[in-house]
């Protein structure tokens, strides 16, 4: 059995490892192309440090916009990777090898991007400090401080502890041609582990308590980000179930950004021998059970906010059903139909229909966003006493749109990076696998 498991990481090391010593030249464009957007980011955020708000399209009614949107959708993006990746390894899934590290990555890059969004949207970045200076515990600001920063944590270190495996194959693989400077980063971070039996115990125990904390960190988070709107007195916030329906959303998007980063690397790395049909199928029909659910509370939300006849309720359907009614069927019903569809009827159940269903499920979860910030910053209690449309009404701005775009270059940059570092499917995990499904089926010895 040790000389399978050992014959079995061989072939695995010889399929990933010609990507991580060797670059080709698309590698290059691609990573050239979304740096050059990543810097046009920095020139938008530098025009609205040196000019102010006024550059962006938020005014009096609508303080929150395109950024506070961005920042909830990275959110949920990250949970549903923590969610994922913790509940396949700790149900010790037989075919979670080819999928959970892209899920951990989702989950640690989403983090890092999400909360920059607030940063864009605070006019005085210098006051930033107060918040940690003289925090008020009344305030779910504060909440969310305290559990956005230690779902970070909890979930770098999980990411760390599924790398650690592979971290110290790649410090012993003195043919492999690895730069100096490279085999010593592998050496530190590897941190001299050797696989001993009392080592792998120990990594085994911390992976399965990390694993176990960042599920309930992530839905403590989502729920905190939630509460923020819920205990708003704001016409379509104000709802009890917005902390279900968040986390319900939540893992929606992680799930369609999942299956899309599956199928890139598939074609880009030729793993269809590892990332196959029954991946997709198998994140598909999560995919169809989550649009179920969160299909049921979009429904109940409206539902109720439609029959209560509350009078500014009211006013905000309206406006969803005539200046927003393109964005909303696509969010409401598109959004969540056409995944139900492809992945509930077995002969469009293919990779191709499975990956554009995903697709278009992440970008109603995007307008559903939208749809919950900006009509009911448009849709007051008190209304400004300036009247001007361009006061009253919300359009997003060149600046930012282009932070918007620099967040999905550097999503997309930071993907690439970690995936000329280590293995974007992890070999430990499958080898590990592969150990659990020999001790299965070895016949009882009498």
């Amino acid at each position: 059995m040790e000389n399978n498991n050992n014959a079995l990481e061989k072939n695995l090391w010889k399929v990933f490892l010609p990507d991580l010593v060797k670059t080709s030249r698309t590698w290059y464009l691609v990573f050239a192309i979304l740096f050059l957007l990543f810097l046009f980011g920095l020139f938008c955020l530098y025009t609205q440090i040196t000019q102010g708000h006024i550059v962006t399209g938020m005014r009096d009614n609508v303080v929150w916009g395109m950024y506070i949107v961005n920042f909830i959708f990275f959110m949920g993006v990250s949970y549903a990777g923590a969610l994922i990746s913790g509940v396949l390894h700790l149900f010790r899934s037989d075919w979670r090898g080819s999928v959970v590290r892209m899920a951990e990555l989702i989950t640690v890059i989403s983090l890092l991007i999400g909360p920059c969004f607030i940063m864009f949207c605070i006019g005085r970045l210098e006051r930033l400090p107060f918040l940690a200076m003289y925090p008020r515990i009344q305030s779910p600001i504060t909440w969310d401080v305290i559990a956005i920063s230690s779902d970070i944590i909890g979930c770098f270190i999980f990411l760390y502890l599924s790398f650690l495996e592979d971290f110290a194959r790649l410090r012993d693989m003195k043919q492999a041609g690895f730069s100096k400077w490279r085999t010593k980063i592998y050496r530190i971070l590897a941190l001299n582990y050797h696989g001993s039996p009392e080592q792998r115990k120990h990594l085994k125990w911390a992976r399965d308590v990390m694993a176990a904390m960042i599920i309930a960190i992530a839905i403590i988070v989502y729920s905190v980000l939630a509460w923020i709107f819920g205990v708003t007195l704001q016409p379509g916030w104000h709802s009890t179930i917005f902390g279900p329906y968040f986390v319900i959303a939540a893992i929606y998007s992680g799930t369609g950004v999942l299956i899309i980063l599956m199928w890139i690397f598939r074609k880009i790395y030729h793993l269809e021998e590892y990332i196959t049909k029954r991946h997709f199928v198998n994140v598909g029909v999560l995919l169809l059970i989550i649009a179920a659910f969160y299909g049921y509370f979009t429904f109940s939300d409206y539902l109720t906010k439609w029959y209560g006849s509350v009078k500014m309720d009211k006013v905000l359907i309206d406006k969803l059903f005539t200046e927003f009614y393109t964005m909303f069927i696509l969010s409401n019903y598109v959004g969540i139909l056409v995944p139900m569809l492809v992945v509930g009827i077995k002969k469009l159940r293919t990779i191709p229909n499975i990956t554009i269903a995903a697709f278009i499920a992440v970008l109603g979860l995007w307008f559903n966003r939208y749809l919950i910030v900006v009509p009911t910053l448009e849709t007051p209690y008190l209304p400004i006493q300036d009247i001007r449309p361009a006061w009253i009404h919300y359009t997003p701005t060149w600046v930012e749109l282009g932070l918007t775009l620099a967040s999905l270059a550097t999503f997309g940059l930071l993907i690439m990076l970690a995936a000329k570092l280590v293995p974007i499917v992890s070999v430990s995990e499958m080898v590990e696998i592969e150990e659990n499904v020999s001790v299965e089926v070895k016949p009882e010895i009498r």
